[in-house]
């Protein structure tokens, strides 16, 4: 049989679009991250860009998603909020992410926000702050508790042991500013009086004149809204001036590390925290205990390390555009963004997360256990 010139073209353009339909189908779907590797906020990065590797080679081994791989795209900001928002305009114009998994920190997070949401580009920060989230922005999500969150549960234990007089001190970052200003914000609504309110600098490494201060107050606990060093820096001065009030860290430092930083000091320390720190002690009826007793032996048995909070931040933010990119059936960013608003039930690290055009968090305060430093280790606080 003859084919004639315009059926031989016809021909040629199918099978063009069949290999690159084919092609396109093949093409890899993209993850990108800025996260503060390095810096002072390593302690958030590093656990978390470890965590996106680990995932994406399971996801991978396991076929990918939609039949095609993952690929990770990540840069490594050092807590700067400017080399934030130039890799989070890399990450959208030169890389073409489909979906974005980062932001250690408030600062670098926010100074993606305005790119993501003029780009359309689903992001899924793993930074603390409320402002993250409220006001509620088309294309910003969010999976660690509220610095809000954490005020409040603070505040319901300190009532439950009849304390109604607070001091603060809190550090001068974002996350610290924010969270000063959400305690404040709440503490009356929980009956609670703030009594004495000390800052510090990122840079200062002696906080005994703002503790001195505070010993001379009213107050009849201290909370310490901050996150790195500095927490652990007024832990041990604490003990050093002699203040044997009740201490409350935020979530800002919910790992090892800040017991190892602070020592003997730590002893007594409560704080609010997801239940992977503690998985050994959920009841077997937990939903959350496979989840987080097989992240925490997966991170620790390739890393050598002991898992924190944060890295389970990133689990989440992964496992959740994973879960809306399966949903949506396509990595169309309007159809994940759509997906992921629709999160109802997702069992996760930080807790069970139920979303809405109204909350791009999805957690409530029973995401939080109350946890105290106990023989140099966590304890559920009784």
């Amino acid at each position: 049989m003859t084919i004639r010139p315009p059926f031989r073209a016809a021909l040629a353009l199918a099978g063009s679009l069949l290999i690159s339909g084919t092609a396109l189908a093949q093409d890899p779907i993209r993850i990108g991250a800025f996260l503060s590797v390095t810096g002072p906020a390593a302690f958030l990065g590093d656990p978390e860009q470890k965590t996106l590797e680990m995932v994406i080679e399971k996801l991978n081994a396991e076929g990918g998603l939609l039949g095609r791989k993952l690929q990770l795209v990540t840069y490594d900001d050092a807590g700067d909020a400017e080399k934030a928002r130039t890799f989070g305009k890399r990450l959208i114009e030169q890389d073409k992410v489909d979906a974005i998994v980062g932001g250690s920190t408030t600062g670098t997070t926010m100074a993606v926000v305005p790119l993501v949401e003029q780009a359309g580009i689903p992001f899924i920060s793993l930074a603390g702050a409320v402002v993250i989230v409220e006001p509620v922005k088309k294309w910003v999500f969010k999976t660690p508790h509220t610095d809000r969150m954490a005020c409040e549960k603070i505040f319901i234990d300190m009532k439950a042991r009849n304390m109604s007089k607070v001091a603060l001190i809190s550090g001068t970052g974002g996350f610290d500013k924010s969270m000063r200003a959400q305690c404040v914000g709440v503490a009356a609504k929980q009956g609670i009086e703030v009594v004495a309110d000390e800052t510090y600098g990122a840079a200062d490494t002696d906080m005994t004149a703002q503790l001195t201060k505070i010993r001379g107050s009213s107050a009849q606990a201290v909370l310490n809204a901050g996150f790195g060093q500095g927490p652990a820096i007024v832990t041990r001065n604490y003990r050093q001036v002699g203040l044997t009030l009740p201490l409350y860290q935020s979530h800002g430092v919910a790992s090892k590390e800040y017991i190892k930083l602070s020592g003997p000091a730590a002893e007594g320390v409560r704080l609010p925290a997801a239940a992977l720190l503690v998985p050994e002690l959920l009841p077997d009826s937990d939903k959350q205990k496979p989840v987080v007793t097989a992240y925490k032996r997966d991170y620790e048995a390739r890393f050598k390390t002991e898992v924190s909070t944060f890295g389970g931040h990133a689990y989440d933010g992964l496992m959740l555009v994973a879960g809306a990119i399966k949903r949506a059936g396509s990595t169309n960013p309007a159809k994940v963004r759509d997906a992921l608003e629709a999160t109802k039930g997702y069992v996760g690290t930080g807790g069970v997360v139920n979303m809405s055009p109204t909350d791009h968090m999805g957690l409530d305060l029973s995401a939080f256990l109350m946890l105290e430093v106990k023989n140099g280790s966590w304890a559920l606080a009784r």
